[in-house]
Order: C-alpha cells, then structure tokens, then sequence
C-alpha cells in the first residue's frame, strides 16, 4: 500500500466507517480525520481503540455543510476521500423518506464540490493522487429476478424503497462529476455487511438483542427474502484496495458469496445462542420460539446477490470469513461487550422502529 496517505473517511462512527478506521489506523501510518455528524447510528465507542492513536482525530460536522468540510479538506489537505456517511434503514426511509434525501443525495453533492474547490488550486502532481471514493450498496439495483442471476457493474439500477432511490440518485451524481469536471472518483456497490459494533435495529444485531432480552424476534413476511451477507472487516478491506488501488472511474461490486435467506440467518443465530447461552429467557427451551413472523414492509426485494468477480480479478480481494465463521464471531461478540449496546439501549434506540413504535 502506498505510504503516507491522509484520508477523510465520512460517517467514520459509524458500522462500516468505523470498521474502515481501525483497519487504517491498525494496519497503517496513514493519518485518518473521521468526518461525522454523530446521529443516531453514530457512536464513537465503536473508535475507542484506536481514539488516542497520534495519526487519528475526529471532527464533528454535517456533509451537508460545504464551508465546513472545504475548510477541513483546505487544512487536513486529504489525498483520499472514503464516503461512508449517509442514512442507511430502509425502515426509516418509508418512515420519513426526508433525511435520506438530504444526507445521501445533497451531502453527497456538497462534498463533492468542496473536494472540487479543493483539489481545483492544488498542484497538478498532487491532483494526480487524489481518489474520491463513494461507497454505496446493492440495494440500488432492485430486485434481483430468479435464483442464479447476480448483480454485476452493469445492472441497470432499479431503486425499490426511498433509501436506494437516494443512493442511486448520489451515485448518478458522482458518476456525472466524473465526466463532466474530471473529479477522481470511484464507487463500490456491496452487500448486506454484518459484525460487531452493529447498531440494533438491523436484522442480525436485532435478532440477537431480542433473542438475549427473551422479546419476539420478527421477521417480515415469511423470512423467504434473500440476501448476500459480508462480514464487515472484509469489507474495510475492500474499500481500502479500492480506495489506494483501483482504477478512476470505475465501479466494483463487493460481496460476501453467502447468500442467505432471512429466515435462514434467524435460525442459524438461534442455533449460536443455544449453544453459547445455557440459561434461557424465561418460558422458552430454545431461542427459535421467539421468532414470530409480521407483515411485509412495502417494497421489499426478494432477492440480491452480487458477483465480485471484477474487484477479485483486478485487485486481487475475497472474502475471508464465510458466512458461519463470520456469524459466530459477531455472536460472540455481542455476548462479550454487552456494554457498548446497552449504551445505545439506554438512550433514544428501545429496540423499535422509530417511525411507528413496534419491533
């Protein structure tokens, strides 16, 4: 990897971000300033290995704020930019589609105008370094038809929910700033990631949150929707061969090769946690009777599957964990570090969604 490199990594509190962060900050001497507005999903516990690490510093600030973050850029002087911060629950979106379009869409395109304004002045030797790479997901392609098809760099984008509308809309955007103002961009399109230090109301800290608290554990429709799962620190892995390494312009779809119903995910956490925990919630013999099937959010995919084949040929990237090794690992650690979730327990998150007060 290229030696030092100083990046922006935006929404750094946050599941990915903060992933991405401690892989640079372990395995470089890079410096990193984490960009982030501290919102709900965002916590800076996720950072406190490597908070004191002289090569790290934090900056509290909307991306949405373009005078804010061009002062940043025009003082820190970054060569990389990893856009990670956006709102990311489809739940939500339905909820209240308004944030998602603020955050994804219009503090995508401010930051790309300040990196802009920022790399407009500097030297050309140093222009030639810059990357700006945009992370988004595998939801903006839609609903994946049949059980063999996989998404690939081509797939036209078909949004199903506002979340993925939003983020095809930033990654449209990034593509045209591309062409029309020659900014250094990259985009990754990943799949559904999973780990520690993930924020409660996704599906797999979720299940295994409720499951711990004796609470049902829902799952929509009939647990028949499937996706691709990818362990987080693959994908910080990803992000940084793309970030240092891969081509401008283009586009690479990262996944997990674990494809996975809902229904099947839910069941193999039960299966962990009987094993793991031996005293039970009151009035149940196994984990699995807490599961209690609830009606269809609108919208919803039935299935994503992505083919990495493009960042494996030319970068050299795959997964390292399957699906069950990466599980157990993010099992565990949720049974072993129960006070950096009950942190988030104990404020505004009760384990609902918010937008109508139910699991």
């Amino acid at each position: 990897m290229n030696k030092n490199l100083r990046f922006v990594v935006t929404g750094g509190a946050g599941f990915i971000g903060s992933a991405v962060i401690r892989k640079i900050i372990g395995q470089t001497k890079h410096k990193v300033v984490n960009v982030d507005k501290l919102t709900y999903a965002g916590n800076l516990q996720s950072l406190k290995d490597v908070q004191d690490a002289p090569n790290y510093s934090f900056q509290k600030i909307d991306i949405c704020n373009k005078k804010e973050i061009l002062k940043l850029f025009n003082e820190f002087k970054p060569s990389h930019v990893i856009h990670l911060a956006a709102e990311s629950h489809v739940d939500r979106s339905i909820d209240d589609p308004s944030e998602f379009i603020k955050t994804n869409i219009f503090g995508t395109y401010s930051l790309l105008e300040a990196f802009h304004e920022y790399s407009a002045v500097l030297p050309q030797s140093q222009q030639l370094t810059l990357r700006f790479h945009h992370v988004s997901t595998d939801e903006v392609f839609g609903d994946l038809a049949g059980k063999v098809e996989l998404f690939n760099e081509s797939t036209p984008y078909s949004p199903s929910s506002p979340y993925s509308a939003s983020k095809a809309a930033s990654d449209h955007i990034v593509r045209a700033w591309y062409k029309t103002y020659g900014i250094p961009t990259l985009i990754t399109n990943c799949s559904n990631n999973y780990g520690p230090f993930h924020f409660p109301e996704k599906l797999i800290p979720h299940t295994i949150l409720s499951a711990l608290e004796g609470s049902s554990i829902p799952i929509y429709g009939d647990g028949s929707q499937i996706r691709d799962w990818l362990f987080v620190d693959d994908h910080a892995e990803a992000l940084l061969k793309v970030a240092t390494y891969g081509k401008i312009g283009q586009t690479y779809n990262i996944g997990g090769n674990n494809e996975k119903t809902n229904l099947e995910v839910v069941n193999a956490i039960c299966s962990i946690l009987d094993e793991l925990v031996p005293h039970k919630p009151k009035g149940i013999s196994a984990f699995r009777e807490l599961i209690t099937f609830v009606a269809d959010r609108p919208g919803h995919d039935l299935r994503y599957a992505i083919d990495s084949s493009k960042i494996y040929s030319d970068l050299g990237w795959k997964p390292s964990e399957t699906f069950e090794s990466g599980l157990q690992k993010t099992v565990k650690w949720y049974l072993e570090n129960n006070q950096w979730w009950k942190n988030i327990l104990s404020g505004e998150y009760k384990m609902h969604r918010l937008g109508n007060k139910q699991k």
